[in-house]
């Protein structure tokens, strides 16, 4: 994502935000027959390769939080983007991920949203919480970075897995920017990296560990941290205070 590929993605800022709702519905979600809007709605980027959708991990975080909502009703918004080896359209899906939180605010205000994503989509979901462009780098026209406050504060809480490392990142694309997450969301983020997986895990080898997201626990861990942030933070704005960090999983800083 360098400052050509920022540069070049300046025109998918114009196409419609309204194009962006084209998410489902979880199957035991009942959303408002009024406005067509849920009580919690999940923007998930899957990782390289997975067809289009939400992903094993984000499919299998929503069978996690499902269990988990009560009577709250819950909408799935999949991020749109290759989700390719060619890791510099990973920028694709910042635009559209932050094209559907915009959405989402506008038509649903009290909406409460849930980011997240799993190997290239946790990048995906974690450059949108950026504070700031990266010296060296240009937003493409029509993105502001940060994210706006009165869309910030509609986040409730943020869940990353096996998010690549630092040295994972150079290799996919050495020109891509680092990764911090914002100090908007920092109290509201929890990052899983699994033991041994080989992308976040520094010296880490086992290959499986990258894929055991959806079935190691850690989807069901993220429903419990989401659920805790849910409790204090809705689309009104209210601020949650920040859970303790779980186990298992690292919170980003």
């Amino acid at each position: 994502m360098s400052s050509r590929v920022w540069a070049a993605l300046s025109a998918a800022v114009l196409v419609s935000t309204g194009a962006a709702w084209t998410g489902l519905t979880a199957p035991s979600a009942r959303a408002d027959a009024d406005t067509g809007c849920s009580d919690v709605t999940l923007v998930f980027a899957r990782g390289t390769f997975e067809a289009p959708g939400a992903g094993a991990v984000g499919d299998a975080l929503t069978q996690s939080l499902t269990g988990r909502l009560g009577d709250r009703t819950l909408q799935v918004q999949p991020v749109d983007y290759p989700a390719s080896l060619d890791f510099a359209r990973a920028a694709d899906g910042v635009l559209n991920a932050r094209n559907v939180i915009q959405s989402t605010v506008a038509r649903c205000p009290h909406t409460a949203i849930v980011l997240g994503g799993y190997s290239q989509g946790a990048a995906v979901a974690g450059y949108v919480t950026a504070d700031a462009v990266p010296d060296g780098y240009v937003a493409p026209d029509g993105m502001t970075t940060p994210l706006a406050p009165e869309l910030a504060r509609h986040i409730a809480a943020v869940t990353l897995f096996g998010t690549p490392s630092p040295g994972v990142l150079g290799l996919l694309d050495h020109d891509a920017p680092p990764l911090t997450i914002g100090s908007t969301f920092v109290g509201k983020t929890v990052q899983y990296c699994a033991d041994g997986d080989p992308i976040c895990a520094p010296g880490g080898t086992d290959r499986a560990a990258h894929s055991a997201y959806k079935v190691n626990g850690m989807t069901d861990q993220a429903a419990d941290f989401v659920v805790g942030k849910l409790g204090r933070a809705d689309g009104r704005g209210r601020e949650s205070t920040p859970v303790a960090q779980l186990a298992g999983a690292v919170n980003a800083n």
